[in-house]
Protein backbone atom coordinates (compact mmCIF):
# COMPACT_ATOMS: atom_id res chain seq x y z
CA UNK A 1 0.00 0.00 0.00
CA UNK A 2 1.16 3.55 -0.64
CA UNK A 3 0.22 6.72 1.19
CA UNK A 4 1.29 9.11 -1.54
CA UNK A 5 -0.22 7.30 -4.54
CA UNK A 6 3.03 7.68 -6.40
CA UNK A 7 2.46 5.09 -9.09
CA UNK A 8 4.98 2.28 -9.49
CA UNK A 9 6.62 1.69 -12.85
CA UNK A 10 4.27 0.26 -15.40
CA UNK A 11 1.11 2.09 -14.30
CA UNK A 12 -0.41 5.29 -15.69
CA UNK A 13 -2.29 7.93 -13.73
CA UNK A 14 -5.83 8.43 -15.08
CA UNK A 15 -6.73 11.76 -16.66
CA UNK A 16 -9.99 13.18 -17.94
CA UNK A 17 -8.74 16.20 -19.85
CA UNK A 18 -8.35 17.01 -23.54
CA UNK A 19 -6.02 14.04 -24.06
CA UNK A 20 -8.49 11.50 -22.72
CA UNK A 21 -11.38 9.42 -23.96
CA UNK A 22 -13.69 11.97 -22.34
CA UNK A 23 -12.62 14.52 -24.97
CA UNK A 24 -13.49 12.52 -28.10
CA UNK A 25 -17.21 13.22 -28.47
CA UNK A 26 -16.88 16.86 -27.36
CA UNK A 27 -14.15 17.23 -30.00
CA UNK A 28 -16.46 15.83 -32.69
CA UNK A 29 -19.20 18.16 -31.47
CA UNK A 30 -16.77 21.03 -31.98
CA UNK A 31 -15.97 19.81 -35.48
CA UNK A 32 -19.71 19.85 -36.24
CA UNK A 33 -20.02 23.42 -34.98
CA UNK A 34 -21.67 22.78 -31.60
CA UNK A 35 -20.14 24.69 -28.71
CA UNK A 36 -20.68 22.83 -25.44
CA UNK A 37 -18.91 22.43 -22.12
CA UNK A 38 -19.16 19.25 -20.07
CA UNK A 39 -19.70 19.11 -16.32
CA UNK A 40 -15.97 18.58 -15.79
CA UNK A 41 -15.09 21.66 -17.83
CA UNK A 42 -14.17 20.19 -21.22
CA UNK A 43 -15.10 22.65 -23.97
CA UNK A 44 -15.85 21.22 -27.39
CA UNK A 45 -13.68 23.67 -29.32
CA UNK A 46 -10.70 23.08 -27.02
CA UNK A 47 -11.10 19.32 -27.40
CA UNK A 48 -11.39 19.63 -31.18
CA UNK A 49 -8.18 21.64 -31.40
CA UNK A 50 -6.30 19.42 -28.93
CA UNK A 51 -7.19 16.27 -30.87
CA UNK A 52 -6.46 17.84 -34.25
CA UNK A 53 -9.95 17.56 -35.74
CA UNK A 54 -11.08 19.90 -38.51
CA UNK A 55 -13.82 22.51 -38.12
CA UNK A 56 -16.82 23.15 -40.33
CA UNK A 57 -17.70 19.46 -40.72
CA UNK A 58 -21.28 18.61 -41.78
CA UNK A 59 -21.12 14.82 -41.46
CA UNK A 60 -19.23 12.66 -38.98
CA UNK A 61 -18.96 9.03 -37.89
CA UNK A 62 -17.52 7.96 -34.55
CA UNK A 63 -16.63 4.27 -34.27
CA UNK A 64 -15.78 2.74 -30.91
CA UNK A 65 -14.08 -0.65 -31.23
CA UNK A 66 -14.41 -2.33 -27.86
CA UNK A 67 -11.12 -3.75 -26.56
CA UNK A 68 -8.77 -2.36 -29.22
CA UNK A 69 -5.90 -0.87 -27.24
CA UNK A 70 -3.10 0.93 -29.04
CA UNK A 71 -0.63 -1.74 -27.95
CA UNK A 72 -2.96 -4.48 -29.21
CA UNK A 73 -3.22 -2.75 -32.58
CA UNK A 74 0.54 -2.26 -32.80
CA UNK A 75 1.26 -5.90 -31.89
CA UNK A 76 -1.29 -7.34 -34.33
CA UNK A 77 -1.13 -4.62 -36.98
CA UNK A 78 -0.63 -7.15 -39.77
CA UNK A 79 -4.30 -8.02 -39.40
CA UNK A 80 -5.36 -4.38 -39.84
CA UNK A 81 -3.58 -2.72 -42.79
CA UNK A 82 -6.19 0.04 -43.06
CA UNK A 83 -6.18 0.98 -39.38
CA UNK A 84 -2.40 0.69 -39.34
CA UNK A 85 -2.23 3.23 -42.19
CA UNK A 86 -4.36 5.66 -40.15
CA UNK A 87 -2.24 5.05 -37.05
CA UNK A 88 0.82 6.42 -38.85
CA UNK A 89 -0.67 9.91 -38.47
CA UNK A 90 -2.97 9.12 -35.57
CA UNK A 91 -3.00 9.99 -31.94
CA UNK A 92 -3.82 8.19 -28.74
CA UNK A 93 -6.03 9.05 -25.79
CA UNK A 94 -6.25 7.74 -22.24
CA UNK A 95 -9.10 5.56 -21.02
CA UNK A 96 -10.83 5.80 -17.64
CA UNK A 97 -10.19 3.98 -14.40
CA UNK A 98 -11.26 1.27 -14.34
CA UNK A 99 -10.31 0.71 -17.98
CA UNK A 100 -13.44 -1.29 -18.64
CA UNK A 101 -16.47 -0.94 -20.87
CA UNK A 102 -19.10 0.41 -18.47
CA UNK A 103 -16.87 3.06 -16.92
CA UNK A 104 -15.18 3.99 -20.20
CA UNK A 105 -18.37 4.14 -22.31
CA UNK A 106 -20.02 6.44 -19.77
CA UNK A 107 -16.92 8.64 -19.67
CA UNK A 108 -16.88 8.67 -23.48
CA UNK A 109 -20.62 9.30 -23.75
CA UNK A 110 -20.78 12.20 -21.30
CA UNK A 111 -17.35 13.77 -21.69
CA UNK A 112 -16.88 13.55 -17.92
CA UNK A 113 -15.52 10.82 -15.60
CA UNK A 114 -16.64 7.75 -13.61
CA UNK A 115 -16.90 9.89 -10.50
CA UNK A 116 -19.62 11.91 -12.23
CA UNK A 117 -21.38 9.15 -14.14
CA UNK A 118 -21.58 6.65 -11.30
CA UNK A 119 -20.58 3.78 -13.59
CA UNK A 120 -17.51 2.47 -11.81
CA UNK A 121 -16.75 -0.96 -13.22
CA UNK A 122 -18.18 -4.22 -14.48
CA UNK A 123 -19.84 -4.74 -11.10
CA UNK A 124 -20.44 -2.36 -8.22
CA UNK A 125 -22.46 -2.17 -5.04
CA UNK A 126 -25.90 -0.61 -5.24
CA UNK A 127 -25.91 1.41 -1.98
CA UNK A 128 -29.71 1.45 -1.93
CA UNK A 129 -30.01 -2.34 -1.78
CA UNK A 130 -26.61 -3.72 -0.87
CA UNK A 131 -26.74 -5.90 -3.97
CA UNK A 132 -23.98 -6.32 -6.53
CA UNK A 133 -24.99 -4.62 -9.77
CA UNK A 134 -23.64 -5.70 -13.15
CA UNK A 135 -23.64 -2.47 -15.10
CA UNK A 136 -23.21 -3.74 -18.66
CA UNK A 137 -26.26 -6.01 -18.47
CA UNK A 138 -28.03 -3.80 -15.90
CA UNK A 139 -28.78 -6.71 -13.60
CA UNK A 140 -28.32 -7.15 -9.88
CA UNK A 141 -27.49 -10.02 -7.53
CA UNK A 142 -29.35 -9.45 -4.30
CA UNK A 143 -27.21 -11.93 -2.34
CA UNK A 144 -24.13 -12.61 -4.46
CA UNK A 145 -22.37 -14.86 -1.95
CA UNK A 146 -25.15 -17.42 -1.82
CA UNK A 147 -24.53 -20.68 -3.65
CA UNK A 148 -27.73 -20.00 -5.63
CA UNK A 149 -27.49 -16.38 -6.69
CA UNK A 150 -30.64 -14.26 -6.56
CA UNK A 151 -30.42 -12.25 -9.77
CA UNK A 152 -32.76 -9.93 -11.62
CA UNK A 153 -33.03 -6.48 -13.18
CA UNK A 154 -30.94 -3.83 -11.50
CA UNK A 155 -33.12 -2.01 -9.00
CA UNK A 156 -32.21 1.46 -10.18
CA UNK A 157 -33.18 3.38 -13.30
CA UNK A 158 -30.24 4.13 -15.62
CA UNK A 159 -31.04 7.83 -15.61
CA UNK A 160 -30.98 7.89 -11.80
CA UNK A 161 -27.55 6.27 -11.65
CA UNK A 162 -25.99 8.19 -14.55
CA UNK A 163 -27.30 11.75 -14.22
CA UNK A 164 -24.98 13.59 -16.59
CA UNK A 165 -26.37 14.68 -19.98
CA UNK A 166 -24.68 12.81 -22.81
CA UNK A 167 -22.86 14.61 -25.59
CA UNK A 168 -25.09 12.84 -28.12
CA UNK A 169 -28.30 14.14 -26.56
CA UNK A 170 -26.84 17.64 -26.35
CA UNK A 171 -25.98 17.46 -30.06
CA UNK A 172 -29.52 16.33 -30.83
CA UNK A 173 -30.89 19.23 -28.79
CA UNK A 174 -28.70 21.55 -30.88
CA UNK A 175 -30.43 20.32 -34.04
CA UNK A 176 -27.82 17.80 -35.21
CA UNK A 177 -29.21 14.54 -36.62
CA UNK A 178 -27.73 11.85 -34.37
CA UNK A 179 -28.15 8.17 -35.29
CA UNK A 180 -26.80 4.97 -33.74
CA UNK A 181 -27.07 1.78 -35.83
CA UNK A 182 -26.58 -1.33 -33.73
CA UNK A 183 -27.96 -4.68 -32.56
CA UNK A 184 -31.66 -4.54 -31.71
CA UNK A 185 -30.97 -5.89 -28.21
CA UNK A 186 -29.05 -2.73 -27.34
CA UNK A 187 -31.93 -0.37 -28.18
CA UNK A 188 -33.27 0.93 -24.89
CA UNK A 189 -30.91 -1.24 -22.82
CA UNK A 190 -29.80 -0.01 -19.42
CA UNK A 191 -26.29 0.69 -20.65
CA UNK A 192 -27.55 2.60 -23.70
CA UNK A 193 -29.93 4.67 -21.59
CA UNK A 194 -27.24 5.42 -19.04
CA UNK A 195 -24.20 6.21 -21.16
CA UNK A 196 -25.29 6.86 -24.74
CA UNK A 197 -28.83 8.18 -24.72
CA UNK A 198 -29.84 10.70 -27.35
CA UNK A 199 -29.49 9.16 -30.83
CA UNK A 200 -32.23 7.68 -32.95
CA UNK A 201 -31.48 3.98 -32.77
CA UNK A 202 -31.44 1.98 -36.03
CA UNK A 203 -31.44 -1.83 -35.59
CA UNK A 204 -28.58 -3.37 -37.60
CA UNK A 205 -27.07 -6.76 -36.79
CA UNK A 206 -23.37 -7.11 -37.56
CA UNK A 207 -20.79 -4.53 -38.55
CA UNK A 208 -21.49 -4.94 -42.26
CA UNK A 209 -25.15 -4.00 -41.73
CA UNK A 210 -24.16 -1.13 -39.45
CA UNK A 211 -21.80 0.26 -42.09
CA UNK A 212 -24.58 0.03 -44.67
CA UNK A 213 -26.99 1.84 -42.35
CA UNK A 214 -24.37 4.51 -41.67
CA UNK A 215 -23.87 5.22 -45.36
CA UNK A 216 -27.62 5.53 -45.88
CA UNK A 217 -28.09 7.82 -42.88
CA UNK A 218 -25.29 10.15 -43.98
CA UNK A 219 -27.10 11.07 -47.18
CA UNK A 220 -28.17 13.90 -44.91
CA UNK A 221 -25.80 15.85 -42.62
CA UNK A 222 -25.39 14.63 -39.06
CA UNK A 223 -23.49 12.33 -36.73
CA UNK A 224 -23.52 8.52 -36.64
CA UNK A 225 -22.18 6.60 -33.66
CA UNK A 226 -21.11 2.95 -34.12
CA UNK A 227 -20.17 0.50 -31.37
CA UNK A 228 -18.41 -2.74 -32.33
CA UNK A 229 -17.85 -5.45 -29.72
CA UNK A 230 -16.44 -8.45 -31.63
CA UNK A 231 -12.76 -7.71 -30.96
CA UNK A 232 -13.28 -7.48 -27.20
CA UNK A 233 -15.40 -10.65 -27.21
CA UNK A 234 -12.69 -12.60 -29.06
CA UNK A 235 -10.10 -11.36 -26.61
CA UNK A 236 -12.09 -12.43 -23.58
CA UNK A 237 -12.82 -15.86 -25.02
CA UNK A 238 -9.48 -16.66 -26.65
CA UNK A 239 -6.96 -13.98 -25.65
CA UNK A 240 -5.61 -10.96 -27.55
CA UNK A 241 -2.77 -13.06 -29.00
CA UNK A 242 -5.10 -15.68 -30.48
CA UNK A 243 -5.88 -16.29 -34.14
CA UNK A 244 -9.53 -15.67 -33.31
CA UNK A 245 -8.66 -12.18 -32.11
CA UNK A 246 -6.71 -11.60 -35.33
CA UNK A 247 -9.69 -12.73 -37.42
CA UNK A 248 -12.01 -10.35 -35.54
CA UNK A 249 -9.59 -7.49 -36.13
CA UNK A 250 -9.27 -8.35 -39.85
CA UNK A 251 -13.03 -8.24 -40.31
CA UNK A 252 -13.24 -4.96 -38.41
CA UNK A 253 -10.45 -3.44 -40.50
CA UNK A 254 -12.09 -4.49 -43.77
CA UNK A 255 -15.47 -3.03 -42.83
CA UNK A 256 -13.99 0.25 -41.61
CA UNK A 257 -12.08 0.59 -44.88
CA UNK A 258 -15.39 0.11 -46.69
CA UNK A 259 -17.01 2.69 -44.44
CA UNK A 260 -14.47 5.40 -45.26
CA UNK A 261 -14.70 4.61 -48.98
CA UNK A 262 -18.51 4.69 -48.99
CA UNK A 263 -19.56 7.71 -46.93
CA UNK A 264 -20.15 11.07 -48.67
CA UNK A 265 -17.14 13.19 -49.51
CA UNK A 266 -16.00 15.34 -46.62
CA UNK A 267 -17.34 13.02 -43.92
CA UNK A 268 -15.15 12.96 -40.81
CA UNK A 269 -14.51 9.41 -39.53
CA UNK A 270 -13.05 8.95 -36.03
CA UNK A 271 -12.10 5.51 -34.71
CA UNK A 272 -11.28 4.94 -31.05
CA UNK A 273 -11.68 2.31 -28.31
CA UNK A 274 -12.73 2.07 -24.69
CA UNK A 275 -9.73 0.10 -23.40
CA UNK A 276 -7.11 -2.46 -24.40
CA UNK A 277 -6.53 -6.01 -23.20
CA UNK A 278 -3.74 -8.00 -21.60
CA UNK A 279 -3.27 -11.77 -21.35
CA UNK A 280 -3.83 -13.01 -17.81
CA UNK A 281 -1.22 -15.15 -16.06
CA UNK A 282 -3.33 -17.63 -14.10
CA UNK A 283 -0.33 -18.52 -11.94
CA UNK A 284 -0.61 -14.97 -10.56
CA UNK A 285 -4.32 -15.18 -9.76
CA UNK A 286 -5.39 -14.50 -6.17
CA UNK A 287 -8.68 -15.98 -4.90
CA UNK A 288 -10.29 -14.04 -2.06
CA UNK A 289 -12.37 -17.06 -1.06
CA UNK A 290 -9.26 -19.19 -0.64
CA UNK A 291 -7.20 -16.70 1.34
CA UNK A 292 -8.41 -15.81 4.86
CA UNK A 293 -6.40 -12.57 5.01
CA UNK A 294 -8.13 -11.32 1.86
CA UNK A 295 -11.61 -12.48 2.89
CA UNK A 296 -11.40 -11.07 6.43
CA UNK A 297 -13.73 -8.07 7.00
CA UNK A 298 -14.76 -7.96 3.33
CA UNK A 299 -18.51 -7.71 2.80
CA UNK A 300 -18.45 -7.65 -1.00
CA UNK A 301 -16.01 -7.58 -3.91
CA UNK A 302 -16.98 -5.54 -6.95
CA UNK A 303 -15.19 -4.36 -10.06
CA UNK A 304 -13.36 -7.03 -12.05
CA UNK A 305 -10.25 -9.20 -11.80
CA UNK A 306 -7.95 -6.36 -12.93
CA UNK A 307 -9.61 -3.54 -10.93
CA UNK A 308 -11.41 -4.34 -7.70
CA UNK A 309 -13.81 -2.40 -5.49
CA UNK A 310 -13.43 -3.88 -2.00
CA UNK A 311 -16.41 -3.06 0.24
CA UNK A 312 -15.51 -3.64 3.88
CA UNK A 313 -17.85 -5.11 6.47
CA UNK A 314 -19.65 -2.72 8.85
CA UNK A 315 -17.43 -1.75 11.73
CA UNK A 316 -14.21 -2.81 10.01
CA UNK A 317 -11.45 -0.30 9.36
CA UNK A 318 -10.65 0.06 5.63
CA UNK A 319 -7.05 0.85 6.53
CA UNK A 320 -6.64 -2.58 8.13
CA UNK A 321 -8.23 -4.30 5.12
CA UNK A 322 -6.02 -2.35 2.72
CA UNK A 323 -2.89 -3.21 4.69
CA UNK A 324 -3.70 -6.93 4.62
CA UNK A 325 -4.48 -6.89 0.90
CA UNK A 326 -1.27 -5.01 0.14
CA UNK A 327 0.75 -7.52 2.16
CA UNK A 328 -0.82 -10.52 0.44
CA UNK A 329 -0.80 -9.18 -3.12
CA UNK A 330 2.66 -7.61 -2.98
CA UNK A 331 3.93 -6.60 -6.41
CA UNK A 332 0.85 -8.05 -8.12
CA UNK A 333 -1.35 -5.05 -7.29
CA UNK A 334 -1.47 -1.48 -6.10
CA UNK A 335 -3.88 -1.24 -3.15
CA UNK A 336 -5.23 2.19 -2.17
CA UNK A 337 -7.86 3.63 0.13
CA UNK A 338 -10.93 5.17 -1.50
CA UNK A 339 -10.24 8.64 -0.13
CA UNK A 340 -6.67 8.58 -1.43
CA UNK A 341 -7.76 7.40 -4.88
CA UNK A 342 -10.45 10.08 -5.03
CA UNK A 343 -8.01 12.78 -3.92
CA UNK A 344 -5.56 11.63 -6.60
CA UNK A 345 -8.23 11.97 -9.30
CA UNK A 346 -8.44 8.31 -10.31
CA UNK A 347 -12.19 8.68 -10.89
CA UNK A 348 -12.16 12.36 -11.81
CA UNK A 349 -14.40 14.69 -9.78
CA UNK A 350 -16.68 12.49 -7.66
CA UNK A 351 -20.31 13.52 -7.16
CA UNK A 352 -21.84 13.13 -3.71
CA UNK A 353 -24.40 10.55 -4.88
CA UNK A 354 -21.65 8.44 -6.50
CA UNK A 355 -19.26 8.19 -3.53
CA UNK A 356 -21.16 5.42 -1.65
CA UNK A 357 -20.84 3.12 -4.68
CA UNK A 358 -17.03 3.41 -4.73
CA UNK A 359 -15.17 0.63 -2.97
CA UNK A 360 -13.70 1.44 0.44
CA UNK A 361 -10.46 0.01 -0.97
CA UNK A 362 -9.45 0.03 -4.65
CA UNK A 363 -7.14 -2.56 -6.18
CA UNK A 364 -5.28 -2.04 -9.47
CA UNK A 365 -3.60 -5.20 -10.74
CA UNK A 366 -0.01 -5.07 -11.98
CA UNK A 367 1.72 -7.15 -14.62
CA UNK A 368 -0.59 -9.98 -15.67
CA UNK A 369 -2.08 -10.65 -12.22
CA UNK A 370 -5.77 -10.93 -11.37
CA UNK A 371 -7.85 -11.00 -8.18
CA UNK A 372 -11.03 -13.08 -8.14
CA UNK A 373 -13.51 -14.52 -5.66
CA UNK A 374 -14.59 -18.06 -6.48
CA UNK A 375 -17.75 -17.52 -4.44
CA UNK A 376 -18.75 -14.88 -6.99
CA UNK A 377 -16.94 -15.65 -10.22
CA UNK A 378 -17.68 -18.85 -12.15
CA UNK A 379 -14.77 -20.83 -13.54
CA UNK A 380 -15.21 -19.30 -17.01
CA UNK A 381 -14.70 -15.81 -15.63
CA UNK A 382 -11.70 -16.87 -13.52
CA UNK A 383 -10.04 -18.59 -16.49
CA UNK A 384 -10.71 -15.81 -19.01
CA UNK A 385 -7.48 -15.32 -21.01
CA UNK A 386 -8.07 -11.71 -22.09
CA UNK A 387 -8.65 -9.19 -19.28
CA UNK A 388 -8.59 -5.45 -18.64
CA UNK A 389 -9.47 -2.80 -16.09
CA UNK A 390 -6.18 -1.69 -14.57
CA UNK A 391 -3.73 1.16 -15.13
CA UNK A 392 -1.15 -0.44 -17.43
CA UNK A 393 -0.46 1.29 -20.76
CA UNK A 394 -1.79 -1.76 -22.64
CA UNK A 395 -5.16 -1.30 -20.94
CA UNK A 396 -5.26 2.50 -20.68
CA UNK A 397 -3.90 3.84 -23.98
CA UNK A 398 -6.33 3.60 -26.91
CA UNK A 399 -5.99 4.83 -30.50
CA UNK A 400 -7.60 7.93 -31.94
CA UNK A 401 -7.59 7.39 -35.70
CA UNK A 402 -8.98 10.02 -38.03
CA UNK A 403 -9.92 9.87 -41.71
CA UNK A 404 -11.84 12.26 -43.93
CA UNK A 405 -13.59 10.82 -46.97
Amino acid sequence: MTATLTLPDGLLAPSYGTGSLAAVLPAVAGALGTDLTTATGLRSTDCRDALGLPSGVRRAVVVLVDGLGLANLAERGGHAPFLRSLAADGRSVLSSFPSTTAAALATFGTGTSPGRTGLLGYTQRNPATGGLATTVSWTEQSDPYRRTKLSGPMRAEPEDVQREPTVLERLAADGVRVVAPGPARFAGSGMTRAALRGPRYVPAEGLDAQVGATVRELREPGLVYLYHGAVDKAGHQHGPQSWQWGDALEETDSELRRLVRSVPKGTLVVVTADHGQVTADLSRQHDVAAHPELARDVALLGGEPRAGHVYVAPGADPRDVAARWAAVLGDDALVVLRDDAVAAGWLGPVAEHVLPAVGDVLVAARGAATVVDSRLHPSGAREMPGVHGSLTPAEMVVPLLVAQA
